[in-house]
């Protein structure tokens, strides 16, 4: 190891007295290849150092077309996302235009993240303007763009502080530490989280294993295992949540350490495992199991939060107030921010040192934040979603019984709506959705068999109309 940090010193010495007193010289294989524009591939460390070493200026970004995003993507970006073959360059409220000029209206929203639409003049203003004062300082001190939208939170929830972040995973990753750090305090060894089959609460390593579905966590466990200390239940299945309950709060695990309940984590709806709204009657058992237990009833709120059931928080269509909940997406109109909102004493189990964020609740985003919940306050953007969400529901029931062959349950809240494919439809829903891209509509899968609809908070009566039209025109051509 000493001989390999000297070797290697050297090299770094023999770079700085090359470029001090002339240009370094790169072997004439090295010279030909950066002449035709190849990478260099050599397998020895020397010449990988090399090439590093070589690289001392920084190249300007390309010029990147339309035409070239694609290619490009293929080259360069890591091929997490199945993407369709469209290259989008611009919005504009509820429509979006791809590199030929086609025009599609937009019932994804990012994923239910643009709640104002695209290019709203009232984010882009708010945005514009904070980048002209700044844009991002320390946690270390106070600014007042996010004591702004903190306070707006706490004002229009349950809850009592918050932390910022950038995510839902993060959002939830944050909820999870603050539930187990509560247990832990509680003198809980081995504090347990439980969550639903079929929920989806993030892709970072602890909020994948919160998610409840197995597709997601193939090549990613130790020894077979995800992260430890959580157990699951079937969504709205009350009895299977006591009997979990009663099993973690009296048995103890393989060492004989103590375990115990430490929160239950559940979305109001489930949006990835298919649009499934939540049971009243199951949210107040889990808000009365916590209770008896000492943990935490713990909300995910990151799709459905904001305004897009009709409320402005999922929870509130279920009669219970959660301990925590979390929230992103939608929050800053599609500006990346993320926040974990807490009330009573688990507001104040997470201190100095135990958490934290460098992006979190920067004033740039907090900024967009504000203007979000202002424009939702101004134009009264609640009631447009609960009566959009009316005219979606009862178009995609008159289409499916319709197209009884293709179509099944309709179901949803606000504006998240979801219509069932048949297994025997002959098509998956991501297939449906390509279909309806062709249209010029573009809508999103909920796992294999439901489509998704969720379009800017924004949307009008007349776009409603028009979706609906481009959707079933699309499931006639499948009959």
């Amino acid at each position: 190891m000493i001989v390999g940090n000297k070797a290697l010193s050297a090299l770094f010495l023999l770079a700085a007295s090359a470029s001090s007193t002339q240009a370094f010289v790169p072997s004439a294989s090295a010279s030909a290849s950066a002449s035709n524009g190849v990478r260099q591939t050599a397998s020895s460390s020397s010449s990988q150092l090399f090439s590093t070493i070589e690289r001392v200026k920084v190249s300007p970004p390309p010029t990147v077309t339309g035409d070239d995003a694609a290619a490009l993507f293929e080259d360069h970006v890591q091929k997490t996302y199945g993407r369709y073959p469209i290259t989008l360059v611009s919005g504009k409220g509820c429509n979006l235009y791809d590199s030929d000029g086609k025009e599609y209206l937009d019932f994804v929203s990012g994923i239910a993240t643009c709640a104002l639409g695209h290019s709203n003049p009232e984010l882009t203003a708010a945005v514009s303007a904070q980048m002209e004062q700044f844009h991002h300082i320390s946690n270390l001190y106070f600014n007042t763009q996010q004591a702004q939208l903190a306070t707006w939170l706490t004002d229009n929830s349950c809850a009592d502080k918050v932390f910022f972040c950038n995510s839902g995973a993060e959002a939830n990753e944050g909820a999870i530490k603050l539930a187990r750090k509560h247990a832990n305090d509680r003198g809980i060894d081995c504090p347990v989280i439980i969550t639903a089959i079929q929920s989806f609460h993030g892709r970072t390593l602890t909020a994948l294993t919160a998610t409840a579905q197995p597709k997601y966590h193939a090549g990613f466990t130790y020894g077979g295992e995800m992260v430890p200390g959580f157990e699951y239940v079937p969504y709205n299945d009350i009895e299977a949540l006591k009997a979990k309950v009663e099993e973690i709060n009296t048995t103890p695990d393989a060492q004989g350490r103590k375990r115990g309940l430490a929160a239950i984590l559940m979305e109001p709806l489930q949006g990835e495992g298919g649009i499934i709204p939540g049971n009243p009657e199951f949210f107040k058992a889990a808000r009365q199991l916590a209770d008896d237990s000492g943990a935490l009833l713990m909300c995910d709120e990151v799709q459905i939060g904001m305004g897009r059931s009709g409320h402005l928080w999922g929870h509130q269509k279920l009669g219970v107030e959660p301990d925590v909940f979390t929230s992103a997406k939608a929050l800053g109109g599609g500006v990346p921010i993320g926040a974990m909102m807490a009330r009573g004493a688990a507001a104040d189990v997470l201190t100095p040192g135990t958490h934290a964020s460098t992006y979190g609740g920067n004033p740039l985003a907090c900024a967009a934040g504000v203007a979000v919940a202002k424009y939702m306050a101004d134009n009264d953007l609640l009631d447009n979603v609960e009566a959009r969400g009316e005219q979606i529901a009862a178009g995609l029931v008159k289409i499916a019984e319709k197209y009884p062959n293709i179509l099944g349950e309709v179901r949803g809240w606000g504006l998240l709506r979801g219509v069932v494919v048949k297994d025997d439809a002959g098509c998956t829903a991501g297939e449906l959705v390509g279909d309806v891209m062709k249209e010029g509509l573009l809508l999103v899968p909920a796992g294999p068999s439901v489509v998704r609809f969720v379009p800017p908070l924004i949307v009008n009566e007349a776009q409603i109309d028009q979706a609906l039209e481009m959707f079933e025109e699309a499931v006639a051509k499948r009959a």
